[in-house]
Order: structure tokens, then sequence, then C-alpha cells
């Protein structure tokens, strides 16, 4: 990452703006520097925001209609519900006080602003900056012309010379470029002039820079001003500036060989990035054999034209999205774009279906680190599947194989509305839809909505039996029993369930989705009464896990495991102890995978057992800290009346255990701990909160910020605590801001939870 160089003046600005309004756009164009000014106000305004700063970059997003989606997601929003993104988004950010970031708003102009503007009406406390080269128009809308940095004057003095913007840019990069370069006395003038011929650009000042590698100063110099004599000053010198960097791309893409320019226009069909293995599938042909590859990429990062970045252990490479623009008009003008578009599409759908086949193994954390960054890709990929003819077959294969994907990375809306396109789109009777339909079952299921999800899985059944399909026969099987048990009729899921297990066995197949029919299946035995059935199924099934590697499958056995282990009557404390060991022991694994879907239920179950093991006080407090879990991801107990009722069980036991008074301050202190924190409680580390060693009391609270942190546990914001008090609003959100630092918390809703646990304390002491 290059380091950020002047803007001071603009940063102020934008700071100062966003004390007035509450959406700043920097306009400007391409290059010009408006997404690395948006970063350096973020980060210097962080701590005015508790509640989060995010980075929504859009460049790479090529469907207006998955604009909130792609914001919810780059809030890492998790939600499981069947609410609309643009509701679960406003729902997630209305009692916030955060800065969102939009990086890149010029395509979806008109998406942007409709959703700036819902944003700031349903959350008060929020705050947007905008990057675009148009500005939004919504009300409250204030924008600042990011142009690009002064121009050294002819006659500057050296100290002015080096006090420059765009020389101390250009020296930066040269350097980088070109170990040991620096500007001397007799290289002043020269910078100065490139950076003159330039127009201040930072995009092109940076290009130029990375010549040095090639030229000297002077041929630099030289080429420059025989490219760029174009107008200066008057009303032309916008287009001045865009023919600027137009031009000194141009060299760039000339002063390349004719492979790296084909690979630069080839690579422009990626969205986001890509790594070697998609290259040397997509890219090769026609100019460029396999093995050139990996040198060709090597030569456009030292060219700049490719940025190479690590990610799991794995390079990527991207592009600017004004270098990625320029090697796609290049890309058209080769007729070559249908093509590539087309291997493109084929890749990952490869990938999409390898990553399916091979999830049931030792490999999913290696899979869920590379899905990740390709979902730009993939919905690129889907774009292209749904909107030339011919090809919606494909999208539903794509969209189908990624359920895995679609689960793991809370992207259930997405999924399905991928899916209801394709299906849409491609209605024959085949294999493929019946898999579809089945995995938009499954998707509706975990989002609580079990009676669509049954309704789809009739209609694969029935394709099925249609061509004798006994493999899809017994995965449709197994997503029925948990389409079932979630919607509490448990003898159907058994039902099903011992319909999938007859032909996994006598297919001698297991994977993925037959382990997914398991627990569902082990969940209805037991909860049926024939717990030693349920208990022996189990344990099959997590020893088939294991002998395959399997961790995601195992998980969810686990918590199974443990559910049936405690529901045995009369209780049997062995087990219940033995239920609170598996527990963990699934914690543990979802916390590797990241399977956020995974911790929240292993988290309510534990405090149902270690209230059922009379640890009334720990279980209390993971209830409260499932329960604001629950809550963000829209999804309570899977909406299932058996799960609710045993919920409820626990909640009467550890009230009877510890009283009234004691619960709701055990409840609200799991509040206030997020899902990290939670995890850690419940393991016992010594890192969480509550455990280990004896941690240093917060500093005590003023009378003025103990009266403050009442009012913001009352709901009242900064500027409604400053006219209670008659206090300027600036001291109240100092106030504020000192009793977070204090008390160690980030969000004003820690403080409410703080204060009504002081109050219930105080009120135990009274009694």
């Amino acid at each position: 990452m290059t380091s950020f160089v002047g803007r001071r003046k603009e940063v102020a600005q934008v700071r100062r703006m966003l004390g007035d309004a509450r959406l700043v756009t920097l306009v400007g164009t391409g290059g010009v520097g408006k997404t690395r000014l948006a970063l350096r106000v973020a980060g210097e305004v962080r701590r005015a925001f508790p509640d989060g700063v995010w980075l929504v970059e859009l460049a790479a997003l090529e469907s207006p209609k998955l604009l909130a989606e792609t914001v919810v997601d780059a809030l890492g929003i998790h939600d499981r519900s069947a609410r609309s993104a643009m509701e679960v988004l406003l729902g997630f950010l209305h009692d916030k006080r955060a800065l969102v970031v939009l990086d890149n708003c010029e395509h979806l102009l008109r998406e942007c602003a409709v959703l700036a503007d819902a944003v700031l009406r349903a959350a008060p406390e929020v705050r947007i900056v905008a990057t675009s080269r148009q500005p939004l128009v919504i009300d409250g809308e204030r924008c600042l012309p990011v142009l690009p940095f002064p121009l050294p004057g002819d006659h500057d003095s050296a100290e002015a010379l080096m006090c420059s913007d765009a020389v101390r840019l250009f020296a930066e990069r040269a350097a980088a470029a070109r170990p040991g370069f620096a500007v001397t006395a007799g290289d002043r003038e020269a910078v100065a002039r490139i950076c003159r011929r330039l127009d201040g650009i930072p995009l092109g000042i940076e290009l130029a820079a990375v010549r040095l590698r090639s030229f000297s100063l002077k041929q630099l110099v030289d080429r420059l001003d025989d490219r760029f004599r174009l107008p200066t000053g008057g009303p032309q010198m916008v287009l001045a500036r865009h023919r600027t960097l137009r031009a000194l791309i141009d060299w760039s893409y000339e002063l390349c060989s004719a492979q790296e320019r084909l690979l630069w226009a080839r690579v422009s069909v990626f969205a986001g990035g890509l790594d070697l293995e998609a290259a040397e599938a997509v890219c090769v042909g026609e100019g460029i054999d396999r093995h050139d590859i990996f040198d060709l990429l090597a030569a456009l990062v030292d060219k700049s034209v490719l940025i190479c970045e690590e990610h799991a252990g794995k390079a990527r490479y991207r592009m600017l999205e004004t270098i990625r623009q320029y090697g796609r008009d290049r890309l058209v003008e080769s007729g070559e774009e249908q093509r590539l578009r087309y291997r493109h599409r084929d890749w990952f759908l490869r990938l999409a279906e390898h990553a399916e086949a091979d999830w049931f193994g030792p490999h999913q954390r290696s899979w869920l680190a590379r899905l990740a960054p390709e979902h730009p890709n993939f919905r690129t990929a889907l774009d292209y599947c749904l909107t030339v003819p011919g090809q919606a077959r494909a999208g539903l294969r794509i969209a189908s194989a990624l359920w895995i994907h679609w689960l793991n990375s809370s992207l259930l809306a997405e999924g399905r509305q991928w899916l209801d396109q394709a299906l849409a789109l491609d209605a024959e009777a085949s294999t493929d839809r019946a898999k579809a339909l089945r995995a938009h079952a499954l998707l509706a299921v975990a989002q609580g909505d079990a009676e669509t999800g049954t309704a789809l899985l009739d209609q694969s059944r029935a394709l099925l039996r249609e061509r004798g399909d006994e493999s899809g026969l017994m995965h449709t099987n197994g997503v029925e029993a948990l389409a079932a048990l979630f919607g509490d009729d448990l003898p159907r899921a058994r039902a099903r369930g011992e319909e999938m297990l007859a032909r996994s066995r006598a297919l001698g197949e297991v994977d993925v989705l037959v382990m997914s029919g398991w627990t569902p299946l082990v969940l209805a035995t037991g909860f049926l009464g024939e717990t030693e059935r349920a208990i022996e199924l189990c344990q099959e099934g997590i020893a088939l896990c294991r002998a395959h590697g399997e961790h995601w499958s195992l998980t969810h056995l686990l918590q199974a495991y443990a559910l049936v282990l405690r529901s045995q009557e009369p209780p049997n404390p062995e087990r219940t102890r033995q239920a609170i060991t598996s527990l963990q022991d699934a914690l543990r694994i979802h916390r590797g995978l990241n399977d956020i879907f995974g911790v929240i239920p292993a988290i309510e179950y534990l405090g149902w057992s270690l209230i059922a093991d009379a640890e009334g006080a720990r279980g209390t407090r993971l209830l409260g800290a499932a329960q604001r879990a629950w809550q963000d991801i829209g999804g309570y107990l899977w909406r299932s009346e058996y799960f609710i009722a045993q919920h409820d069980r626990y909640v009467a036991q550890a009230r009877a255990l510890l009283g009234e008074n004691a619960y709701e301050a055990e409840f609200h202190r799991g509040t206030g701990l997020t899902l990290e924190q939670a995890v850690a409680y419940a393991l016992k580390e010594p890192s969480s909160p509550g455990e280990g060693a004896e941690r240093p009391e917060p500093e005590p609270l003023t009378r003025r910020e103990a009266e403050v942190a009442r009012l913001v546990a009352q709901g009242l914001s900064n500027k409604a605590i400053a006219a209670k008090l008659v206090v300027a609003s600036r001291t109240a959100e100092g106030h504020v801001e000192r009793i977070l630092a204090k008390l160690g918390f980030t969000s004003r809703t820690q403080i409410a939870v703080w204060v009504h646990a002081q109050e219930a304390e105080q009120s135990d002491g009274r009694m």
C-alpha cells in the first residue's frame, strides 16, 4: 500500500463538511485520487463513529439490482431472514453512529442516490462519504470537487518545489520504482516540468514515475513533451485532463510488448481480481501460451498496470478501475470480448462445481478462503449467463453449485435471487433444474421459510422421480428432513431422514447434503423420545465426518448430539456434562470456519446445557449474547416452536436458579458481548470477559459522565443530550467519547447495557 501524499486542505474540508452535512460526495475525474482522499478522511474520523467505519467498493459491481446486497456484505451483516437486502441494511443501521464510504458510484448513480437517501432517512446518526464523477443529487448532499494537485510554478524556489504535493508524489513513487532515486537540486525543475505536463493528475504522475525503470529523467521529460502538447486553462481544462490521462495510459500500453497488451485486455474481463490459475485458464491462446502467463503478470505488475496483493497465502492481481476500463475498451476493439466472457464464465462454473464436489472433506477452510474473493467474478459470470441468450442453463448450474457459498457468506437472499432468475429463464425439465430447485429450497429453509422450501422440494422430487435419479432423490429427502424439522413436523422429518439414509446406504454415497439431512434425522428421532436410537445415529454420523476429515457437518452433528443427550428424561447429569463438552468442541470448529450461523445456535444450546447443569449465571449470560446475535441475523431459533419452547423452558429454570434481578443483570451483560467475546466466554478462554486474570477496574465516571451515560441508556442522541444539559453538541460528544474510553466500550449500546446492569446490582443491594 502506497502512502498518502498531500490533500491536507481537502481532508480538513471534508471533516468540516461532515460536521454539518450527512452526505459528502467527492467529485472528480478518474485518476484524481478521490478514493484515497475518502480513505484518508475515514481513517482520521474513525474515533467519532464508535459503531464502525465501512468501505463499500462498487467498481466491480455490474448489476445495479445487487447494490443493497453489496453494501450489506461490505458491512459484514450476517442475515438469514427473508427480508430484502434494503430492509436488512436499514434495520442494521437505524441506531448506529457510523460512517459508510461508497466508492465509485458513477456507473450506479441513480441506485446509489436512492440507497443513500433511504439510509440517511432511516439512520439519523449515519454519515456517508461517496466518490463519483458526478454528484448523487439528493437533498442535503454537499459536494467537494477533487482537483488535480496544484502545479508547481515556472519560477518557484527550490524549497517551494519540494513542498509541492505533485513533486513529492513523483519523488516517492519514483524511489519505489527505482531504488536509490532521489530528487537532486539539478533534477527539481525536470520533475516540476513532468508534473506540469501531467496536469497534476495523481494517477498520471504515478504511471510516469514507473517509467524511470526504463528511461532517465531527461528522456522521460522529452517523451512527455513530444506526446502531450495539449491546451491548458480555460473551458477546455477538464477535457485536457481527460486527454492527458488517456494519452499517458496509451503510452503505457504502447510500451508493453504485444503479449503484455493482450493480457492487459484479457484480464479486464475479471471483476475484483484474479489469481494465476484463473489467468492461465481464461487468458491463454491466440498469442499467449500457458507457460508465459506468470512472467507476463509479473511484467504488468512492474509496469503498474496490475497490483499484486496476497490473499490467504496466494497472490491475487487487480487493476485500478481506470486501467481496467481502458483494457476493456481494447478487448472490445479486438473482437475478443464475447469469447473471453464465455471462457471466464466456464472457469467459474468449473470452480463452483469443483468446490461443491470437494466440500465434504478436509479442504473446507481452503475453499472458504478461495471462494470469498471470487464473489464479484461469480456475479459477473452469472450476469453473463442470464443476459446472453442460450446461456441460462450454465447460470442455473453455477447458482445451485454455490449453495454452500451463499450459506457461509450470509448471502442467502442473493443466492435465491440468482436462482429465481435462472429458473425463470430455463424452465425445461432437467436434472439441473431439479438440483437448482433443491438449492433454492435449502436457502429458503435457512431463512426460516420452510413453507416455500417444501413447495420447491415437491417440484424437485417430481422431476427426479421422472428420471429415476436415486442420488438426487436421496439429497432432496435430506433437505426435506431439514424443512420438516424447522416446520415442527417431527414425524415427517424422521421419515424423510430415514428414506435418505436408506438410499445413502444402498448407493454407498455420503456427502455434505446427506449429512445435512442426517442432523435433522438425529434431532427428530431424539425429540420423539427415541434417545438411544438418536445417539447411535449421531455417533455413526460423527464417525463418518471424522473419517473424511470433514468439519462443517461435524459441528452440526456435535450440536445435535448435545441436544439429544440432554433431552433424556429424567435428566442425566453425566450426559449433560457430555453435552457441554460436545458444544464447546463444535464452537471451536465453527469459529475456525467463520461459520456465524453455526456459532450462534451453539452458544444458545450451550446456555441451555449450563443452566441444566446449575451454572445459571454463565448460561444466562450466554443466552443474552445469543439473543443479541439472533436479532442481528434476523433468524431467531429457526422460527421453530419446538426450539423456542426449549429456550423458554431454560429461561424459566435460570430465573428460578438466580432470582429475577440477578437473571436480568446477567442477561444484559450477555447482550453487551460481541460474538467473538461470547465464544471466548463460552470456551472459558483467559482473554474473555469475566475469565482468567483479574482485569483492572475501569476508571470511575465523573458525576457529569454518569449523568450522560444514563441519558445514553435512555436512547438520547448527542444532540438531544446537549439540549437537555444545555451544553454544546461537541461537549456532549466529548463526554460520550470519554465514557467509551473509560469503560473500554465501542458502542452506545454497550453503555446502555452497562447502565442497566449497574441499576440492577444497586436494586439487588437494596433488597
